[in-house]
């Protein structure tokens, strides 16, 4: 496979093992972690750090094999739901931040190209959640909406 901005090839190199039931040791059953989670995403946490609190704090290796379903789905489930995806808030935030950065330093050009390249990968990724109905079909990306978004 290769890489989107390279031109080399890239090499995955960890896989998690393969399972298909959830481990005797976890301690919490389904439903509990269901409930943990929905309150964990009433106090503000993100999908990602949600799962991260699950496996550190409640040792609970997999959200999937021990309730058969994703993070955002017993979400939805739970009409707990965040304006935007995850990692689309990510890139917004990250390409808010390069062009604080290039405003004070305007000859940077290294990071005006990576500006470029991460205002791409926003475009790119609007296009997928239009066409799966996540994000309406008029939704579009300017860096004045994306300030706005982040604070």
């Amino acid at each position: 496979m290769a890489r989107i901005h390279a031109r080399r090839k890239g090499k995955s190199s960890s896989t998690k093992p393969y399972r298909t039931e959830n481990p005797g040791w976890v301690p919490i059953s389904g439903t509990e972690i269901e409930d943990l989670i929905v309150r964990l995403s009433k106090e503000g946490k993100s999908t990602s750090e949600i799962g991260i609190i699950l496996r550190d704090q409640y040792g609970v290796p997999s959200t999937k094999l021990a309730t058969s379903k994703k993070i955002t789905k017993i979400l939805k489930e739970n009409k707990v739901e965040f304006k935007l995806p995850e990692d689309l808030t990510n890139l917004i935030k990250k390409a808010v931040n390069l062009s604080d950065h290039l405003k004070e330093n305007p000859k940077d050009l290294h990071n005006k190209r990576s500006l470029h390249l991460t205002e791409q990968k926003i475009r790119r990724m609007v296009r997928y959640y239009q066409k799966t109905d996540v994000l309406p079909p008029d939704w579009e990306y300017s860096l004045k909406t994306a300030k706005l978004l982040v604070d």
